[in-house]
């Protein structure tokens, strides 16, 4: 007879939470980016935070510079944008984290054409007042098409 055997580490209660919390942040990125709700950004990033869409054509500055450029460019080239995370790689230390989290980002033009992004996310984290926020994101593109 097959026996299942699970070893289950030792995980607090503080760990769980800080996954949670973590992996929300990781949500609310995306979903202000897919929706345009730029706004909702600032619940993800540290005001000093460094930000590198260098890969995927875009610009690598400040929160405070990529903000409005998001807010210009992305609805004038990608009129609707969708999101799928997957893969999340999170190690905290203490009130710092670094996450990598694979994504998937298909993006109709205006034109009927389809642009798609694969690659990583690599987010470092610190725990604020507020709680977790991004203070570096780099974009990593794994692999790019066009339908």
């Amino acid at each position: 007879m097959f026996q299942f055997h699970a070893t289950v580490r030792d995980v607090d209660l503080q760990t769980i939470s800080d996954r949670l919390e973590i992996t929300d942040v990781l949500i609310r990125y995306t979903r202000a980016i897919d929706t345009g709700d730029w706004d909702k950004l600032d619940t993800v990033f540290t005001p000093d935070a460094q930000i590198n869409y260098v890969e995927s054509g875009g610009i690598d500055a400040s929160y405070a510079e990529v903000k409005p450029w998001l807010a210009e460019v992305l609805p004038a080239f990608f009129p609707k944008r969708m999101h799928t995370l997957g893969q999340l790689d999170i190690a905290i230390d203490g009130d710092e984290a670094t996450v990598d989290a694979y994504f998937h980002n298909p993006m109709p033009t205006a034109d009927g054409k389809v642009v798609e992004f694969g690659g990583i996310y690599h987010h470092t984290l610190t725990r604020t007042a507020d709680g977790w926020r991004s203070r570096q994101l780099h974009e990593e593109i794994v692999w790019k098409r066009t339908v």
